[in-house]
């Protein structure tokens, strides 16, 4: 049986086959690879005359992995590499070259590739002679070059020395220019560097390489082994004035932008999308400068990350010494002054809400805001969230009806307003939920529609993927969960559908929930949000430790039971016999699912194969970096606690970190922008290794290039499949996804491959099609006025909000406002009298008007209702709709999971009424006492 330390290097010559195909001189390396007998290599060497080298480079590769192995049987391999002229092969097994030395020496051995034919003629016997005691040759590689020019000419001579050379250590490139130049093979020189013949000195010698290939950015790394872009852009190389060079791929998706025609670029994650975009900017900016008007181009984002990635990577190191370049986001302060902002700067990166805000305030015009008209490009980054109805359609819909009146304006001969040009960048725009493949073009139609783009623009991206290894596995769970969840429901007469512990099952709680909310059904209500608890426990139970799984759920027993218990122990909070029921049923069985937690006999199945596939990625690279996905912030976190505390992962190097969401619809506390940056600087810099992530770092999120991706139980669709393949830029890459049991992954895996080849079909059916997108975008328009007309605001007074636990009636309609477009508060003294204040321990970081202080919830039940935040010095109580079960005229709402959901425009929060207020009623408190 191969021990541990054979199967890891087993893994590591398997890991960079690929490029030991092409380095191992088979004919030198075989008189030194004592540990095999006589008979494989004559196997070995037939198969080098049959089929040539890289065939014979193949067989012996599998020849050396297959074994038996002797003691020591790596080291003689690595020596035998050694001596045998194939040190290159050595060092990728022992001290392999950094990515960019690498790509350096890829791009070198291509045009070597490439220009062959036209280097025959050189005077192979002399070139051979200077390499040979510059020591770029061995004396085995003299004697076979000149072998072959004495017995079949210079050109075949030529051909062998150039198929040898390539193999050496760098800077072997160099070196041979030198040797060029010494031999007086000045055209031979000439045509390697591209240097013009009559700029070439007589006397001229170089000490490095002078390559004029201007398809070739100085800042890109080139993969010679499929002609595309490997790891695309990287950093600026030269921060002081940085020039913009494309790929010629990126120059032809880029046409139509720089004719003035809106388009969507459609090219995969680490192809430079954003670079394209950036070279967009720079000649719309310049061309308007030259025509006299006025450019403002505006960058918009969906996360807050990208804005600082997109500001300080791409757009001001390329374009500063120019234009002036800004950014704004949520986190900043610049953000209270966004329009000023837009008129000082000609280049302005945002999230896409600020952009709709100020919009907003334009149309309104109780404040100073921003118009489309005052835009020249608008740039919207991962365009395909324009299908979901977010900030993205919003800012859309105005430029569509905008254009739409333009029509009107013109035929009435009227000045129209101008728009801004429109340029969508993505990985993916996916298929939607289509399962044909007409639906598929439909879907790509409609987000064409939402962005005015008359072209979707990409390459072939078959070009660019490397076909994944893919491995799937599986793993088992205990019973002890689910009997509990069976108590639960002879408890409550529950009839589930799905199985426990599946996606299923969840959905059906939460509709359980929902219902029960609905109806004032408060024992059903509670007994489902338990048992969604549970389900949440089973599935990762599944995918992270027994204990974890416990840890989860003996919070969430604990969070629950503080709810009883009040600050003031005056105030009594009711605790219902079917509350009391679930104390007690976890109480009872708490025990049970501790010692089964302790025994490694019951361990899922899942971590051992997670196991095995960091281990073998990490064995088989000297420098592995890769991205483990998950699906919950509760298993990134658990997963990373996990790797640190693994003994044998610290042992081979592997440093962890996680990475997580912003948002606060988890109970898990989230990630700042700050802390996210923190990490991922990190992991550019190889201070960490492995990031365990949730789906914040699929896309858009600057990740260097990892060598390995591994999905964990969790697979959402073709757009997300596509964009964390993408994160596996590194030549060689692998992309692996692990099943869990009840998860679905490996089906999901297939549909997802399925979806992806469809949408290429689709994308390709598009592209040869002649299609209109006018009326497309003038039925959207219409639909959209139709549809408000129907979703007509409400009365205020008509809308009424009760506890979700205990439905007691907490307020109405008209005593909410809102606070800069997004936190609706209650400013009103009786509702002050309906809660009570807990200590928030998770407190978000301090924003710039306001703070987050307690967490406020029912007096009477102890459910959590929102939070208390600081606004300009007064503490308002701010609420959180998912909390209340909602009514509008009567009917009960179940389904509110954010305030757009209710169709009330809640007038703006008054803060010179309040305050005054406040001043009058402690006013009457002084005259009182």
């Amino acid at each position: 049986m191969a021990s541990e330390a054979d199967e890891g290097h087993e893994h590591l010559i398997d890991g960079v086959r690929y490029k030991l195909k092409g380095i191992i001189a088979v004919d030198q390396v075989l008189p030194y690879l004592h540990f095999l007998d006589q008979e494989r290599k004559d196997q070995i060497k037939q198969k080098l005359i049959t089929d040539g080298d890289r065939a014979a480079a193949d067989l012996l590769i599998d020849t050396v992995i297959k074994g038996p192995h002797e003691k020591g049987w790596f080291r003689a391999f690595i020596d035998a590499l050694s001596h045998g002229g194939s040190e290159l092969a050595a060092d990728y097994l022992t001290k392999p070259p950094r990515p960019e030395e690498e790509a350096e020496n890829d791009m070198y051995v291509e045009l070597i590739r490439l220009l062959a034919p036209s280097l025959a003629g050189m005077k192979t016997t002399v070139v051979c002679e200077l390499c040979f005691s510059d020591e770029l040759l061995t004396a085995d590689d003299k004697e076979r070059i000149l072998a072959e020019t004495n017995n079949y000419g210079n050109g075949r001579g030529a051909q062998e020395l150039l198929k040898r050379i390539i193999r050496r250590r760098p800077p072997w490139f160099s070196e041979f220019l030198q040797v060029l130049l010494r031999a007086e093979e000045r055209a031979v020189y000439c045509e390697l560097t591209g240097t013009p013949p009559g700029e070439l000195m007589a006397n001229q010698t170089l000490s490095t390489p002078i390559l004029d290939t201007p398809t070739t950015p100085p800042d890109t790394v080139l993969s010679s082994h499929n002609g595309s872009a490997s790891a695309a852009v990287g950093e600026p190389s030269s921060p002081e004035k940085a020039e913009i060079s494309l790929w010629d791929y990126q120059m032809e998706v880029a046409k139509p932008a720089l004719e003035g025609k809106n388009i969507i670029i459609c090219l995969p994650t680490g192809s430079g999308k954003t670079r394209v975009a950036v070279y967009i900017t720079k000649e719309h900016l310049d061309l308007r400068r030259a025509e006299g008007k006025l450019g403002k181009v505006v960058v918009l984002v969906n996360k807050v990350p990208l804005v600082e990635q997109h500001y300080a990577k791409e757009f001001t190191p390329y374009l500063k010494h120019s234009y002036k370049v800004e950014r704004v986001s949520g986190d900043s302060q610049l953000k209270i002054s966004f329009a000023k902002i837009v008129q000082r700067n000609d280049i302005i990166i945002c999230t896409a809400q600020i952009l709709e805000n100020y919009l907003e305030r334009a149309t309104s015009g109780v404040d100073e805001g921003v118009k489309l008209s005052d835009l020249s490009l608008m740039i919207i980054d991962e365009c395909h969230h324009t299908q979901k109805g977010e900030a993205y359609n919003h800012i859309m819909m105005r430029y569509l009806k905008q254009k739409h009146k333009n029509k009107k304006l013109k035929k009435e001969q009227k000045e129209i307003v101008p728009l801004p040009q429109i340029l969508g960048l993505t990985a993916s725009p996916g298929v939607g939920r289509a399962a044909r493949l007409e639906k598929a073009k439909e879907h790509i139609l409609q987000i064409c529609a939402n962005l005015d783009a008359s072209q979707i623009m990409t390459r072939s991206l078959r070009d660019f993927k490397r076909e994944p290894r893919k491995s799937i596995q599986t793993d088992p769970f205990g019973d002890v969960i689910k009997r509990i969840m069976h108590e639960i429901h002879r408890h409550a007469e529950l009839n589930p559908t799905g199985d426990l512990g599946t996606q299923v099952y969840e959905q059906w709680s939460v509709q359980k929930e929902r219902q029960a909310a609905k109806e004032g059904d408060r024992k059903v209500r509670v007994c489902a949000e338990y048992l969604r608890q549970y389900n949440n426990g089973l599935i990762l139970r599944n995918t992270i430790r027994m204990h974890d799984a416990l840890s989860l759920l003996n919070n969430y027993y604990e969070e629950q039971y503080k709810k009883k218990s009040a600050p003031d122990e005056e105030q009594n909070i009711q605790i219902t016999d079917t509350e009391r029921f679930l104390f007690n049923l976890f109480k009872e069985n708490k025990k049970e699912l501790e010692i089964l937690a302790k025994n490694p006999e019951y361990e899922n199945e899942s971590l051992s194969k997670l196991r095995t596939e960091i281990l073998k990625e990490f064995s088989s690279r000297k420098q592995a970096r890769g991205i483990i996905f998950t699906k919950t912030r509760h298993s990134a976190i658990t997963l990373n606690q996990w790797i640190e505390e693994n003994p044998k992962f610290d042992d081979i190097g592997i440093k962890p970190a996680y990475v997580i969401g912003g948002g606060d619809q988890s109970d898990v506390k989230p990630m700042t922008a700050a802390e996210q940056k923190d990490v991922l600087k990190k992991f550019s810099t190889g201070e960490v290794n492995l990031l365990v992530a949730t789906t914040v770092a699929e896309e858009g999120l600057d990740i260097p290039a990892c060598n390995f991706v591994i999905r964990y139980g969790h697979v959402t669709n073709e757009i997300a499949m596509i964009q964390s393949q993408g994160r596996g830029r590194a030549e060689d890459s692998t992309y692996t996804v692990v099943d869990v049991k009840n998860s679905g992954v490996a089906e999901k895996e297939c549909v997802n491959e399925h979806r992806e080849d469809m949408m290429h079909k689709a994308i390709e059916k598009i592209k040869a099609l002649k299609y209109q997108l006018q009326a497309i975008m003038e039925i959207r328009v219409r639909q959209n006025r139709q549809k408000k007309k129907v979703m007509k605001n409400v009365n205020p007074a008509a809308v009424k909000f009760s506890c979700r636990h205990c439905n007691k009636q907490v307020c109405t309609g008209e005593d909410i406002s809102i606070i800069e477009d997004m936190h609706r508060v209650n400013a009103t003294v009786d509702f002050r009298k309906l809660f009570i204040q807990r200590e928030n321990s998770s407190l978000q970081e301090r924003l710039v008007d306001y703070e987050t202080n307690g967490i406020i919830a029912c007096k009477d039940c102890g459910q959590p209702w929102g939070s208390m935040m600081m606004f300009r010095g007064i503490e308002l109580p701010c609420l959180l709709v998912k909390n209340f079960v909602v009514n509008i005229n009567t009917e009960n709402i179940s389904k509110c999971s954010k305030w757009s959901d209710i169709p009330v425009k809640f007038p703006a929060f008054d803060y010179n009424e309040y305050a005054s207020r406040v001043i009058e009623i402690d006013s009457d408190d002084e005259e009182t006492n």
